[in-house]
């Protein structure tokens, strides 16, 4: 096919692919699986065909947009979160520290009546005996939808959709900024920007990895410039958002070496305390770890070591050992992390980024819970890259819905196996391919 028909087919597909995003995001519930894996395998096809062919880079961009913004009024399908987002906000509003109380404390007999906080709302949380685990800066903007849209439930996800709109738009311009440091070529920011998980998972479905990214992504830029400070503020602010980035700390520190690290751990601490001061505490810090306790203890999803593990637990002992295997894997994550700060070289702020997105393939491969967004920060790592078993896996990702399709949540472990099972063939391909590249690099 000549270049002008594959342009013109490419059109032509993103045009189709924009009515799929309309169907997803407003006809599509999640326990619809057969629908909904047809209509993002579609929207899935269409990326691979664009990204691997010579499209403008602008107008890749401008569909990314196009297609967040169709989602704007959506409801979310996939994900009952903002129902907590939400809940929080209205607690915020009311000048109450939702870290302090269970949703639960809430709607016992006596209880302090606080507007926005019903039954039906309660009803609508699928976590009501948890503390909250959202950092400051997430509630800020929880609190700011509620602000702007007191009474209206649909109205608050419309503004906390505005700005994780917003925050893509920057991540496509951050992490072209990005490629272009590290010698990429532009066309790989259009593997985040048109990612049909990322797109559906962060603007559709409101999941604030895409206000993480960006933070991250600009400590990132900072780091090019040799601006450990501001590189701190920007980490700082993307724990603010979720604490994922903790776990990048041990590999940015054999970047930086101590006395830049010295500088950058200041800031990040700084910047943590200021966005934390209002709201935390010795016993909200209590609350906040034991519910993350319980998150390594009793929640499991769309896993894969672990479920090997899990299986082998129950065939000695009879029953579901997670209260051991998961923090067990915790350290054993950690562990790993800490190993190849300690023996690879970072002398580049690339070398960096990859290693980065090594640490978060080995904790997504050894938690116990991996929500199919959680792969959209590996997506956006992996596009600074060759690698590109993240797209892969984010297109498998979806057979995880499958555990939707009966009220009881119940996974289907064919569909498990399968995904993990492609996933790792195409990682163990792609590192036999770059190794044979390095040693061919080598020769010469």
């Amino acid at each position: 096919m000549s270049g002008e028909r594959k342009t013109i087919a490419a059109y032509v597909l993103l045009t189709i692919s924009g009515l799929l995003y309309v169907a997803l995001g407003y006809a599509t519930p999640r326990q619809n699986f057969t629908q909904l894996l047809l209509l993002f395998a579609g929207c899935f096809a269409v990326y691979v065909y664009i990204i691997n062919i010579r499209f403008k880079l602008w107008h890749g961009i401008a569909a990314a947009v196009l297609f967040r913004l169709l989602l704007l009024f959506a409801t979310p399908q996939l994900s009952d979160d903002y129902f907590r987002f939400v809940w929080d906000g209205r607690l915020l509003a009311a000048g109450v520290n939702p870290y302090l109380y269970l949703p639960s404390h809430f709607v016992q007999q006596g209880a302090t009546i606080v507007s926005g906080i019903t039954d039906s709302l309660f009803l609508q949380l699928n976590s009501p005996d948890y503390y909250s685990v959202y950092p400051p800066l997430s509630q800020a903007v929880f609190w700011l939808s509620v602000k702007l849209s007191p009474e209206c439930i649909a109205g608050s996800v419309v503004i906390m959709r505005v700005i994780l709109l917003l925050a893509e738009v920057l991540n496509m311009l951050l992490l072209l900024r990005l490629l272009r440091k590290t010698g990429l070529p532009d066309g790989y920011v259009l593997l985040y920007a048109l990612n049909p998980l990322v797109i559906l998972e962060l603007t559709g479905n409101l999941h604030f990895e895409a206000l993480m990214i960006s933070f991250v992504l600009l400590g990132l830029y900072q780091l090019f410039y040799h601006r450990p400070v501001w590189a701190g503020c920007a980490f700082g602010l993307a724990v603010g958002v979720k604490l994922l980035p903790l776990l990048f700390l041990p590999l940015v520190w054999r970047k930086l070496g101590h006395r830049q690290f010295f500088y950058f751990a200041v800031a990040l601490g700084l910047t943590l305390l200021v966005i934390s001061f209002p709201l935390i505490n010795a016993e909200v810090i209590g609350h906040i770890a034991s519910s993350l306790d319980l998150y390594f203890r009793k929640f499991e999803f769309n896993a894969s070591i672990y479920y090997v593990l899990r299986w082998i637990g129950i065939q000695f002992t009879g029953y579901n050992q997670i209260a051991f295997i998961g923090p067990l894997l915790s350290i054993v994550t950690l562990v790993l992390v800490l190993w190849m700060a300690a023996v690879i070289k970072l002398g580049s702020v690339k070398r960096l980024i990859g290693y980065m997105g090594a640490a978060l393939t080995v904790y997504l491969l050894l938690t116990t819970t991996v929500h199919p967004w959680y792969l959209t920060t590996l997506v956006a790592l992996t596009a600074a890259s060759l690698f590109r078993f993240a797209i892969a896996w984010s297109g498998l990702a979806i057979l995880s819905f499958s555990a939707y399709r009966t009220p009881t949540y119940f996974e289907d472990t064919a569909l498990i196996t399968l995904e993990y099972t492609l996933m790792l063939l195409w990682l163990l391909v792609e590192l036999y391919l770059y190794r044979q590249r390095r040693q061919h690099a080598n020769l010469k």
